[in-house]
Protein backbone atom coordinates (compact mmCIF):
# COMPACT_ATOMS: atom_id res chain seq x y z
CA UNK A 1 0.00 0.00 0.00
CA UNK A 2 1.72 3.25 -1.18
CA UNK A 3 0.79 6.60 0.39
CA UNK A 4 3.61 8.44 -0.42
CA UNK A 5 3.70 10.09 -3.90
CA UNK A 6 6.99 10.11 -5.88
CA UNK A 7 7.26 13.95 -7.42
CA UNK A 8 11.19 14.02 -7.65
CA UNK A 9 11.14 15.16 -11.28
CA UNK A 10 11.87 19.01 -12.27
CA UNK A 11 8.78 20.67 -10.39
CA UNK A 12 10.20 23.52 -8.36
CA UNK A 13 7.36 25.02 -6.16
CA UNK A 14 5.71 23.73 -3.15
CA UNK A 15 1.99 23.07 -3.75
CA UNK A 16 -1.24 23.51 -2.27
CA UNK A 17 -2.88 20.91 0.21
CA UNK A 18 -6.49 20.08 -0.91
CA UNK A 19 -9.43 22.95 -0.72
CA UNK A 20 -12.60 21.42 1.08
CA UNK A 21 -16.61 23.09 0.65
CA UNK A 22 -19.83 22.09 2.18
CA UNK A 23 -23.33 23.36 2.37
CA UNK A 24 -26.50 22.97 3.56
CA UNK A 25 -30.21 23.65 3.26
CA UNK A 26 -29.47 26.29 0.01
CA UNK A 27 -30.99 25.52 -3.03
CA UNK A 28 -29.03 23.83 -6.17
CA UNK A 29 -26.37 22.98 -3.44
CA UNK A 30 -24.17 20.97 -5.86
CA UNK A 31 -24.27 24.00 -8.31
CA UNK A 32 -22.93 26.48 -5.57
CA UNK A 33 -20.42 24.14 -4.61
CA UNK A 34 -19.10 24.03 -8.04
CA UNK A 35 -18.85 27.92 -7.71
CA UNK A 36 -16.88 27.38 -4.31
CA UNK A 37 -14.76 24.99 -5.44
CA UNK A 38 -13.75 27.11 -8.41
CA UNK A 39 -12.77 30.04 -6.36
CA UNK A 40 -10.73 27.34 -4.49
CA UNK A 41 -8.73 25.88 -7.53
CA UNK A 42 -5.39 27.76 -6.44
CA UNK A 43 -5.48 24.82 -3.89
CA UNK A 44 -5.81 22.00 -5.59
CA UNK A 45 -5.69 21.06 -9.78
CA UNK A 46 -5.23 17.41 -9.95
CA UNK A 47 -9.14 16.22 -9.34
CA UNK A 48 -12.28 17.28 -8.59
CA UNK A 49 -15.48 15.91 -6.42
CA UNK A 50 -18.93 17.12 -5.46
CA UNK A 51 -21.20 14.76 -3.57
CA UNK A 52 -25.39 16.24 -3.02
CA UNK A 53 -27.91 14.92 -1.00
CA UNK A 54 -31.68 14.57 -2.27
CA UNK A 55 -34.26 12.70 -1.03
CA UNK A 56 -33.07 9.98 1.19
CA UNK A 57 -30.14 9.24 -1.51
CA UNK A 58 -26.39 10.93 -2.06
CA UNK A 59 -25.53 11.55 -5.62
CA UNK A 60 -21.65 12.06 -6.80
CA UNK A 61 -19.65 13.28 -9.57
CA UNK A 62 -15.82 13.32 -9.74
CA UNK A 63 -13.40 13.64 -12.58
CA UNK A 64 -9.48 14.58 -12.94
CA UNK A 65 -8.68 17.65 -14.18
CA UNK A 66 -10.02 21.75 -13.25
CA UNK A 67 -13.26 22.56 -11.88
CA UNK A 68 -13.93 24.32 -14.93
CA UNK A 69 -14.00 21.44 -16.96
CA UNK A 70 -15.29 18.92 -14.87
CA UNK A 71 -18.74 20.47 -14.33
CA UNK A 72 -18.86 22.08 -17.40
CA UNK A 73 -21.87 19.92 -18.97
CA UNK A 74 -25.13 20.80 -17.58
CA UNK A 75 -25.72 17.38 -17.58
CA UNK A 76 -23.30 17.07 -14.67
CA UNK A 77 -24.94 18.87 -12.14
CA UNK A 78 -28.85 17.93 -12.97
CA UNK A 79 -27.66 14.98 -11.94
CA UNK A 80 -26.69 16.39 -8.20
CA UNK A 81 -29.57 17.54 -6.39
CA UNK A 82 -30.77 18.35 -3.16
CA UNK A 83 -29.99 21.59 -0.91
CA UNK A 84 -26.95 19.92 1.02
CA UNK A 85 -23.24 19.18 -0.78
CA UNK A 86 -19.73 18.87 0.00
CA UNK A 87 -16.86 19.20 -2.40
CA UNK A 88 -13.35 18.63 -2.64
CA UNK A 89 -10.79 19.48 -5.14
CA UNK A 90 -7.25 17.53 -4.41
CA UNK A 91 -3.77 18.38 -5.31
CA UNK A 92 -1.97 14.66 -4.03
CA UNK A 93 -0.09 14.48 -0.94
CA UNK A 94 -0.52 10.92 -0.72
CA UNK A 95 -1.72 7.68 -3.09
CA UNK A 96 -1.64 8.61 -7.29
CA UNK A 97 -3.54 10.82 -9.28
CA UNK A 98 -6.51 8.36 -10.25
CA UNK A 99 -9.86 8.23 -10.02
CA UNK A 100 -10.51 6.08 -6.86
CA UNK A 101 -8.54 8.40 -5.58
CA UNK A 102 -10.73 11.29 -5.50
CA UNK A 103 -12.60 12.80 -3.21
CA UNK A 104 -14.97 13.15 -1.62
CA UNK A 105 -15.07 9.49 -0.43
CA UNK A 106 -18.41 7.96 0.36
CA UNK A 107 -19.71 4.91 1.81
CA UNK A 108 -23.22 2.97 2.96
CA UNK A 109 -23.64 2.14 6.48
CA UNK A 110 -26.42 0.97 8.65
CA UNK A 111 -27.13 4.49 9.88
CA UNK A 112 -27.32 5.45 6.13
CA UNK A 113 -24.71 7.01 3.71
CA UNK A 114 -21.62 9.03 4.82
CA UNK A 115 -19.44 10.83 2.76
CA UNK A 116 -16.25 12.82 3.67
CA UNK A 117 -13.74 15.25 1.61
CA UNK A 118 -10.27 15.86 3.44
CA UNK A 119 -7.57 18.27 3.64
CA UNK A 120 -4.44 17.23 5.16
CA UNK A 121 -1.87 14.81 5.90
CA UNK A 122 -2.41 12.18 8.72
CA UNK A 123 0.51 11.02 10.40
CA UNK A 124 -0.70 7.77 11.61
CA UNK A 125 -2.21 6.08 8.15
CA UNK A 126 0.54 3.64 7.62
CA UNK A 127 -0.24 2.10 11.42
CA UNK A 128 -3.62 2.43 11.14
CA UNK A 129 -3.57 1.02 7.53
CA UNK A 130 -2.40 -2.19 8.93
CA UNK A 131 -4.39 -2.29 11.91
CA UNK A 132 -7.52 -2.30 9.96
CA UNK A 133 -6.17 -4.45 6.72
CA UNK A 134 -5.45 -6.94 9.90
CA UNK A 135 -9.27 -6.65 10.55
CA UNK A 136 -10.51 -7.46 7.30
CA UNK A 137 -11.00 -4.05 6.19
CA UNK A 138 -11.01 -3.66 1.89
CA UNK A 139 -9.26 -0.24 0.89
CA UNK A 140 -10.47 0.62 -2.67
CA UNK A 141 -7.74 3.87 -2.71
CA UNK A 142 -4.24 4.82 -1.84
CA UNK A 143 -5.35 7.36 -0.09
CA UNK A 144 -4.89 8.14 3.74
CA UNK A 145 -8.33 10.11 3.98
CA UNK A 146 -10.08 6.37 3.40
CA UNK A 147 -9.06 5.89 6.99
CA UNK A 148 -11.07 7.99 7.87
CA UNK A 149 -14.30 5.86 6.24
CA UNK A 150 -12.91 2.36 7.78
CA UNK A 151 -12.89 3.54 11.35
CA UNK A 152 -16.45 4.94 11.29
CA UNK A 153 -17.46 2.01 9.83
CA UNK A 154 -15.68 -0.38 12.73
CA UNK A 155 -16.85 1.90 15.34
CA UNK A 156 -18.70 0.16 17.94
CA UNK A 157 -20.61 3.73 18.75
CA UNK A 158 -24.22 3.78 17.61
CA UNK A 159 -25.34 7.39 16.04
CA UNK A 160 -23.14 9.28 13.71
CA UNK A 161 -21.61 12.13 15.84
CA UNK A 162 -20.03 9.53 18.02
CA UNK A 163 -18.91 7.36 15.38
CA UNK A 164 -16.87 10.51 13.78
CA UNK A 165 -15.30 11.03 17.36
CA UNK A 166 -14.41 7.61 17.55
CA UNK A 167 -12.84 7.95 14.21
CA UNK A 168 -10.94 11.66 15.29
CA UNK A 169 -9.70 10.53 18.56
CA UNK A 170 -7.60 7.38 16.78
CA UNK A 171 -5.97 10.00 14.19
CA UNK A 172 -2.44 11.62 14.31
CA UNK A 173 -1.87 14.90 11.92
CA UNK A 174 -2.90 18.26 10.54
CA UNK A 175 -6.41 18.37 8.66
CA UNK A 176 -9.25 19.76 8.09
CA UNK A 177 -12.80 18.11 6.35
CA UNK A 178 -15.92 18.06 5.87
CA UNK A 179 -18.28 15.26 6.35
CA UNK A 180 -22.38 14.88 5.19
CA UNK A 181 -24.41 12.31 6.26
CA UNK A 182 -28.44 11.84 5.98
CA UNK A 183 -29.09 14.18 8.40
CA UNK A 184 -26.31 16.67 9.33
CA UNK A 185 -23.35 18.45 7.52
CA UNK A 186 -19.89 17.74 9.84
CA UNK A 187 -16.77 20.57 9.73
CA UNK A 188 -13.93 19.30 11.92
CA UNK A 189 -10.34 20.80 12.36
CA UNK A 190 -7.22 19.24 13.67
CA UNK A 191 -6.42 20.00 17.60
CA UNK A 192 -3.82 22.17 16.91
CA UNK A 193 -5.76 23.65 13.97
CA UNK A 194 -2.77 23.44 11.66
CA UNK A 195 -5.36 23.46 8.43
CA UNK A 196 -7.72 26.21 7.63
CA UNK A 197 -11.90 25.74 7.86
CA UNK A 198 -13.94 28.44 8.28
CA UNK A 199 -17.80 28.75 8.80
CA UNK A 200 -20.37 31.13 6.68
CA UNK A 201 -23.69 31.70 6.36
CA UNK A 202 -25.93 32.61 2.99
CA UNK A 203 -29.31 34.30 4.16
CA UNK A 204 -32.34 33.76 1.74
CA UNK A 205 -34.87 31.68 3.21
CA UNK A 206 -36.58 31.13 6.85
CA UNK A 207 -33.63 29.19 7.94
CA UNK A 208 -30.79 30.08 6.00
CA UNK A 209 -27.81 28.13 4.44
CA UNK A 210 -24.99 27.20 6.55
CA UNK A 211 -21.74 26.71 4.51
CA UNK A 212 -18.08 25.27 5.23
CA UNK A 213 -15.11 26.08 3.29
CA UNK A 214 -11.11 26.21 3.01
CA UNK A 215 -10.78 30.07 3.15
CA UNK A 216 -13.49 32.87 2.68
CA UNK A 217 -12.63 33.61 -0.98
CA UNK A 218 -14.96 30.85 -1.20
CA UNK A 219 -17.73 32.68 0.58
CA UNK A 220 -17.45 35.63 -1.75
CA UNK A 221 -18.71 34.31 -4.66
CA UNK A 222 -21.13 32.09 -3.34
CA UNK A 223 -22.91 35.10 -1.67
CA UNK A 224 -21.78 33.77 1.97
CA UNK A 225 -21.06 36.27 5.39
CA UNK A 226 -18.12 35.18 7.46
CA UNK A 227 -19.49 33.63 11.02
CA UNK A 228 -16.28 32.23 12.23
CA UNK A 229 -13.17 29.95 11.95
CA UNK A 230 -13.82 26.50 12.83
CA UNK A 231 -11.81 26.14 16.09
CA UNK A 232 -8.73 24.22 16.68
CA UNK A 233 -9.77 20.03 17.51
CA UNK A 234 -13.86 21.70 17.15
CA UNK A 235 -16.59 19.27 15.13
CA UNK A 236 -19.48 21.88 14.18
CA UNK A 237 -22.75 20.15 13.41
CA UNK A 238 -24.70 21.39 11.26
CA UNK A 239 -28.37 20.23 10.68
CA UNK A 240 -31.85 21.70 10.07
CA UNK A 241 -32.00 22.37 13.93
CA UNK A 242 -29.22 25.41 13.38
CA UNK A 243 -25.45 24.67 14.80
CA UNK A 244 -23.92 23.12 17.44
CA UNK A 245 -20.46 22.48 18.57
CA UNK A 246 -19.01 19.56 19.78
CA UNK A 247 -14.88 19.79 21.41
CA UNK A 248 -13.47 16.41 22.28
CA UNK A 249 -10.42 17.02 22.57
CA UNK A 250 -8.33 19.13 24.95
CA UNK A 251 -7.22 22.75 24.63
CA UNK A 252 -4.11 22.99 22.67
CA UNK A 253 -1.53 25.82 21.25
CA UNK A 254 -3.24 26.45 18.09
CA UNK A 255 -0.57 26.16 15.50
CA UNK A 256 -2.19 27.34 12.18
CA UNK A 257 0.82 26.51 9.24
CA UNK A 258 2.46 30.14 8.48
CA UNK A 259 2.95 29.26 5.07
CA UNK A 260 -0.88 29.78 4.31
CA UNK A 261 0.30 33.56 4.80
CA UNK A 262 3.67 33.11 2.66
CA UNK A 263 1.73 31.38 -0.30
CA UNK A 264 -0.94 29.10 -0.20
CA UNK A 265 -4.27 30.97 0.54
CA UNK A 266 -5.36 33.40 -1.94
CA UNK A 267 -4.56 36.87 -1.55
CA UNK A 268 -8.11 38.26 -0.83
CA UNK A 269 -8.73 35.72 1.52
CA UNK A 270 -8.39 36.25 5.48
CA UNK A 271 -6.82 33.58 7.78
CA UNK A 272 -7.44 33.73 10.98
CA UNK A 273 -8.59 36.84 10.93
CA UNK A 274 -5.25 38.01 9.07
CA UNK A 275 -6.16 39.42 5.75
CA UNK A 276 -3.57 37.31 3.36
CA UNK A 277 -3.06 40.14 1.14
CA UNK A 278 -1.72 42.55 4.13
CA UNK A 279 0.32 40.00 5.33
CA UNK A 280 2.13 39.92 2.23
CA UNK A 281 2.66 43.53 2.04
CA UNK A 282 3.98 43.28 5.55
CA UNK A 283 6.40 40.50 5.32
CA UNK A 284 8.12 42.17 2.19
CA UNK A 285 8.67 45.60 3.93
CA UNK A 286 10.35 43.35 7.22
CA UNK A 287 12.33 41.80 4.56
CA UNK A 288 13.52 45.08 3.26
CA UNK A 289 14.20 46.30 6.67
CA UNK A 290 16.41 42.97 7.35
CA UNK A 291 18.25 42.73 4.28
CA UNK A 292 18.21 45.81 2.38
CA UNK A 293 20.22 46.45 -0.30
CA UNK A 294 21.07 49.39 -3.12
CA UNK A 295 19.12 48.93 -6.56
CA UNK A 296 17.41 50.26 -8.88
CA UNK A 297 14.13 48.13 -9.14
CA UNK A 298 12.11 45.79 -7.17
CA UNK A 299 10.93 42.87 -9.40
CA UNK A 300 8.50 40.08 -8.36
CA UNK A 301 8.74 36.83 -9.31
CA UNK A 302 4.91 36.62 -9.81
CA UNK A 303 2.56 35.71 -9.13
CA UNK A 304 2.73 34.55 -5.61
CA UNK A 305 5.56 37.16 -5.46
CA UNK A 306 3.79 40.03 -5.93
CA UNK A 307 2.35 41.54 -2.51
CA UNK A 308 5.48 40.76 -1.06
CA UNK A 309 7.52 42.70 -3.67
CA UNK A 310 5.05 45.52 -3.03
CA UNK A 311 5.73 46.08 0.45
CA UNK A 312 9.60 45.86 0.02
CA UNK A 313 9.91 48.52 -2.65
CA UNK A 314 7.60 50.79 -0.37
CA UNK A 315 9.63 49.98 3.19
CA UNK A 316 12.99 50.53 0.52
CA UNK A 317 11.63 53.23 -1.52
CA UNK A 318 12.48 51.54 -4.78
CA UNK A 319 10.25 51.21 -7.73
CA UNK A 320 8.36 48.49 -8.28
CA UNK A 321 8.22 47.14 -11.56
CA UNK A 322 6.72 44.33 -13.19
CA UNK A 323 10.24 43.03 -14.77
CA UNK A 324 8.95 39.21 -15.43
CA UNK A 325 5.47 38.29 -17.01
CA UNK A 326 3.82 34.93 -16.51
CA UNK A 327 1.76 33.40 -18.99
CA UNK A 328 -1.17 32.58 -17.10
CA UNK A 329 -2.12 29.93 -19.97
CA UNK A 330 0.32 27.28 -19.38
CA UNK A 331 -0.92 23.82 -18.13
CA UNK A 332 0.79 20.81 -18.03
CA UNK A 333 3.55 20.39 -20.49
CA UNK A 334 2.42 19.14 -23.93
CA UNK A 335 5.80 18.21 -25.52
CA UNK A 336 7.71 15.30 -24.34
CA UNK A 337 9.80 16.40 -21.11
CA UNK A 338 13.09 15.94 -22.57
CA UNK A 339 16.63 17.77 -20.86
CA UNK A 340 16.32 20.79 -23.57
CA UNK A 341 13.13 21.35 -23.19
CA UNK A 342 13.11 21.51 -19.64
CA UNK A 343 15.41 24.28 -19.91
CA UNK A 344 13.27 25.97 -22.16
CA UNK A 345 10.33 24.99 -19.76
CA UNK A 346 10.62 28.39 -17.52
CA UNK A 347 10.14 30.48 -20.32
CA UNK A 348 6.82 28.80 -21.07
CA UNK A 349 5.66 30.35 -17.95
CA UNK A 350 7.70 33.26 -17.40
CA UNK A 351 9.06 36.36 -19.84
CA UNK A 352 11.49 38.82 -18.89
CA UNK A 353 10.37 41.95 -19.70
CA UNK A 354 14.02 43.45 -20.74
CA UNK A 355 12.72 47.59 -20.84
CA UNK A 356 12.06 47.24 -17.18
CA UNK A 357 15.50 45.31 -16.22
CA UNK A 358 17.91 46.50 -19.18
CA UNK A 359 21.19 47.85 -17.48
CA UNK A 360 19.34 47.73 -13.76
CA UNK A 361 20.31 46.99 -10.19
CA UNK A 362 17.34 44.13 -9.46
CA UNK A 363 15.98 42.79 -6.91
CA UNK A 364 13.93 39.76 -7.73
CA UNK A 365 11.22 39.01 -4.95
CA UNK A 366 10.02 35.25 -4.58
CA UNK A 367 7.62 33.54 -1.86
CA UNK A 368 10.34 30.96 -1.57
CA UNK A 369 13.44 28.29 -2.88
CA UNK A 370 12.59 24.98 -3.10
CA UNK A 371 15.39 22.25 -4.97
CA UNK A 372 16.47 26.44 -6.14
CA UNK A 373 16.15 24.95 -10.34
CA UNK A 374 13.29 27.45 -11.03
CA UNK A 375 15.53 30.48 -9.26
CA UNK A 376 18.62 29.71 -11.46
CA UNK A 377 16.63 29.79 -14.35
CA UNK A 378 14.86 32.97 -13.61
CA UNK A 379 18.56 35.02 -13.04
CA UNK A 380 19.63 33.64 -15.94
CA UNK A 381 16.37 35.22 -17.69
CA UNK A 382 16.91 38.63 -16.08
CA UNK A 383 20.39 38.59 -16.56
CA UNK A 384 20.26 37.75 -20.23
CA UNK A 385 17.56 40.46 -20.46
CA UNK A 386 20.53 42.92 -19.54
CA UNK A 387 20.61 43.21 -15.64
CA UNK A 388 23.81 44.33 -14.29
CA UNK A 389 23.61 42.80 -10.47
CA UNK A 390 20.67 40.71 -9.75
CA UNK A 391 19.84 40.47 -6.13
CA UNK A 392 17.14 37.89 -4.62
CA UNK A 393 15.15 38.37 -1.51
CA UNK A 394 12.75 35.71 0.11
CA UNK A 395 9.45 36.32 2.13
CA UNK A 396 9.76 33.14 3.79
CA UNK A 397 13.05 31.09 5.79
CA UNK A 398 14.87 28.40 4.16
CA UNK A 399 12.75 25.76 3.57
CA UNK A 400 15.10 23.06 5.45
CA UNK A 401 13.03 20.12 6.26
CA UNK A 402 10.11 18.41 4.75
CA UNK A 403 6.40 18.96 6.15
CA UNK A 404 4.34 15.92 6.71
CA UNK A 405 0.90 17.56 7.70
CA UNK A 406 -0.75 17.91 3.76
CA UNK A 407 1.70 20.09 1.93
CA UNK A 408 3.62 18.26 -0.47
CA UNK A 409 7.65 19.27 -0.68
CA UNK A 410 10.27 16.94 -1.72
CA UNK A 411 12.66 14.38 0.26
CA UNK A 412 14.48 17.06 2.64
CA UNK A 413 17.89 15.79 1.10
CA UNK A 414 16.22 17.41 -1.72
CA UNK A 415 15.71 20.97 -0.23
CA UNK A 416 18.76 23.02 -1.88
CA UNK A 417 18.70 25.51 1.90
CA UNK A 418 19.11 21.74 3.68
CA UNK A 419 21.89 21.61 1.70
CA UNK A 420 23.84 24.39 1.12
CA UNK A 421 24.32 27.72 3.14
CA UNK A 422 22.86 31.04 2.18
CA UNK A 423 26.11 31.61 0.44
CA UNK A 424 26.53 28.58 -0.99
CA UNK A 425 23.35 28.63 -2.56
CA UNK A 426 23.47 32.11 -3.60
CA UNK A 427 26.31 31.19 -6.29
CA UNK A 428 24.12 27.68 -6.97
CA UNK A 429 21.69 29.89 -8.52
CA UNK A 430 23.54 32.63 -9.65
CA UNK A 431 22.78 35.93 -7.63
CA UNK A 432 25.08 38.88 -6.30
CA UNK A 433 23.58 38.44 -3.03
CA UNK A 434 20.59 36.43 -1.34
CA UNK A 435 18.68 36.90 1.59
CA UNK A 436 15.63 35.32 3.69
CA UNK A 437 13.03 36.74 6.13
CA UNK A 438 14.36 35.39 9.32
CA UNK A 439 11.20 33.60 11.48
CA UNK A 440 11.78 36.03 14.29
CA UNK A 441 10.76 38.81 11.43
CA UNK A 442 8.03 36.48 9.93
CA UNK A 443 6.35 36.22 13.52
CA UNK A 444 6.83 40.08 13.44
CA UNK A 445 4.98 40.84 10.20
CA UNK A 446 2.00 38.95 10.96
CA UNK A 447 2.06 41.17 14.81
CA UNK A 448 3.40 38.17 16.72
CA UNK A 449 6.13 38.07 19.31
CA UNK A 450 9.61 36.84 18.12
CA UNK A 451 9.46 32.87 17.93
CA UNK A 452 12.22 32.76 20.42
CA UNK A 453 10.59 35.26 22.46
CA UNK A 454 7.44 33.19 22.72
CA UNK A 455 5.93 29.53 22.56
CA UNK A 456 5.93 28.80 18.89
CA UNK A 457 2.19 30.12 17.50
CA UNK A 458 2.46 28.68 14.18
CA UNK A 459 3.66 25.67 12.56
CA UNK A 460 6.59 26.28 11.20
CA UNK A 461 8.22 22.69 10.60
CA UNK A 462 9.38 23.46 6.81
CA UNK A 463 11.48 26.07 8.45
CA UNK A 464 12.97 24.62 12.27
CA UNK A 465 12.23 21.42 12.14
CA UNK A 466 10.05 22.04 15.20
CA UNK A 467 6.79 18.91 14.46
CA UNK A 468 4.18 19.88 16.43
CA UNK A 469 2.22 16.17 15.62
CA UNK A 470 3.54 13.49 15.95
CA UNK A 471 4.90 11.32 13.01
CA UNK A 472 4.36 7.75 13.56
CA UNK A 473 4.60 7.20 10.25
CA UNK A 474 7.74 7.74 9.76
CA UNK A 475 9.15 5.35 12.22
CA UNK A 476 7.12 2.69 9.59
CA UNK A 477 8.68 4.23 6.98
CA UNK A 478 12.19 4.08 8.10
CA UNK A 479 11.53 -0.03 9.27
CA UNK A 480 10.10 -0.80 5.75
CA UNK A 481 13.77 0.97 4.32
CA UNK A 482 15.62 -0.97 6.91
CA UNK A 483 13.57 -4.51 5.41
CA UNK A 484 14.20 -3.81 2.27
CA UNK A 485 18.19 -3.52 2.53
CA UNK A 486 18.15 -6.56 4.86
CA UNK A 487 16.37 -8.45 1.83
CA UNK A 488 18.47 -7.09 -1.03
CA UNK A 489 21.70 -8.35 0.78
Amino acid sequence: MAFAVDRTGDDDTLHEECGVFGIWNVPDAAKVTALALHSLQHRGQEATGIVSFEKERFWSHRALGLVGDAYSDPRTMAALPGHNAIGHNRYATTGETVLRNVQPLYADFEFGGFAVAHNGNLTNAHVLHKQLVRRGCLFQSTTDSEVFVHLIAISLYSTVEDRLIDALKQVVGAYSLVALSNNALFGVRDPLGVRPLILGRIAGNEQGGWVLASETCALDIVGADYVRDVEPGEIVVIDDNGVRSIRPFKQATERFCVFEYIYFARPDSEMAGVGVYGARKAIGAELAREAGVSADVVVPVPDSGVPAAMGYAAESGIPFELGIIRNHYVGRTFIEPTDHIRNLGVKLKHSANRPVLDGKRVILVDDSIVRGTTSRKIVEMVRNAGATEVHMRISSPPTTHSCFYGIDTPEKEQLMAHRLTVAEMAREIGVDSLAFISIDGLYRALGKPGRNNAEPQYCDACFTGDYPIELPDQGVAAERQLNLLAAAK
